[in-house]
């Protein structure tokens, strides 16, 4: 069975052709500034690569594209769009509706629509994408799998906050939580890698990203999470600001200043200020860049900012590992992911350093250059650390691939 992954943004569309036989990649490509001047695809099938340069106005139009690619005789991998089995669509935010994924109808999609205020840039976009294949593939299912899913499984007392309570019963301000599909991934691949149940099992999963987050998973299943309503809480990130004092929007709302450090002269709204936090903070704001491998440089170079930056990271991560285990009782796995945390042994180094009081160690040979999925702890640490690198288009394509055929996802 072939499952076709796609991850559609406001002005883009990612996809993955999977053959579920052996889980292999036959295909993969970005349809990039749908709707914008200068759109185009690329596309890589096995050693074949291409960029298409084509007016690309909408996303029903970017679906075709990438549909026509996909069965051209010199760039494609199969003869016709009717090898294509399903399609599993990641959509950021299904709110508390959801707590698995599930096959795309008429009530699926308004519950998407329900979301919207949840994940304004995000849920509309993914909804623009699972139309557009439905346009174009009338007669093949599609399935939506939520990045706030997995993290559904926690209590109350994780996913309220401290507002008056009918703000949760009436506008649902509570905890979501997000990257679940890595987070579930990884949880459950880590436990197959060790050849462990994952009943008994207390585990952190450090994803680690442009944007990051952790989360904390006991017998297989989310009881806390960094991330919140949105994905602005939790550890600073590429240019998100991560948790701070609410009242700091309303200070910066009345005391803007401009990009030379000047007052700006006028007040800011409170969106205005939203957007300052979530693209213009983080690795960004302080250091400068919000790729992790350039304030590396730059703190190695002796920058004082690259170095506060990767201070306040690494002391972020060491917080939340030491308030998850305490939250469960101790910790027996923890697990790097995600493009920092696969990639950046130095920053895994830092974040394990003087974490012995949990009966954690590092191997410092093991971890170093360690890029792949691999234990990285001492033979005598009581707590495993983990490299586990993330797929989570396997994991869409697997929950797929599930309702499919069997009407049902797999147990965690």
């Amino acid at each position: 069975m072939k499952i076709l992954v796609v991850n559609a943004g406001s002005s883009s569309l990612k996809y993955q052709l999977i053959d579920m036989e052996g889980e292999k990649e036959l295909a993969k490509g970005v349809v990039e500034r749908i709707g914008i001047e200068g759109s185009r695809m690329k596309h890589t099938a096995g050693e074949k690569k291409a960029v298409i340069n084509e007016v690309i106005s909408n996303h029903e139009e970017a679906a075709q594209l990438m549909l026509k690619t996909l069965v051209d005789p010199e760039l494609g991998v199969i003869s016709s769009v009717d090898e294509i089995d399903a399609v599993g669509h990641r959509v950021l935010h299904g709110g508390n509706k959801f707590t698995a994924s599930v096959i795309v109808d008429d009530a699926a999609k308004q519950a998407i629509r329900d979301c919207f205020p949840l994940g304004p840039l995000h849920n509309p976009a993914n909804l623009m994408g699972i139309e557009a294949c439905e346009k174009v593939m009338p007669k093949t299912p599609q399935v939506a799998v939520f990045d706030t899913a997995f993290h559904q499984t926690m209590p109350p007392k994780a996913y309220m906050y401290g507002v008056p309570k009918m703000y949760e019963e009436k506008l649902h301000v509570r905890r979501y939580g997000f990257h679940g599909t890595s987070h579930r991934f990884v949880s459950r691949r880590v436990c197959e890698f060790l050849n462990i149940s994952p009943v008994g099992q207390r585990i952190i999963i450090c994803h680690l990203g442009n944007g990051s987050s952790l989360s904390a998973v006991k017998d297989g299943k989310c009881v806390d999470t960094s991330m919140g309503l949105t994905p602005l809480e939790g550890l600073l990130m590429g240019t998100r600001c991560g948790s701070c004092d609410p009242a700091v929007v309303q200070f910066v709302a009345n005391n803007p200043l401009d990009k030379d450090g000047n007052p700006l002269g006028r007040k800011l709204s409170v969106d205005e200020v939203l957007t300052l936090m979530n693209k213009e903070s983080g690795l960004q704001g302080i250091a400068g860049s919000s790729d992790c491998r350039d304030v590396d440089a730059l703190a190695e170079k002796g920058d004082a900012n690259a170095i506060l930056a990767r201070e306040m990271l690494i002391y972020g991560i060491k917080k939340y590992i030491g308030s998850y285990a305490a939250a469960m009782g101790g910790v027996d796995i923890i697990c790097f992911t995600a493009g920092i945390g696969e990639n950046n042994d130095s920053l895994r180094e830092e974040v394990m350093k003087d974490m012995e009081f949990l009966g954690a160690r590092l191997d410092t040979d093991k971890n170093r250059g360690c890029r792949e999925e691999a234990i990285v702890s001492t033979e005598d640490s009581k707590v495993t650390v983990c490299v586990i690198p993330t797929n989570e288009e396997i994991m869409i394509a697997r929950d797929t691939l599930d309702l499919v055929t069997t009407g049902k996802v797999r147990d965690n």
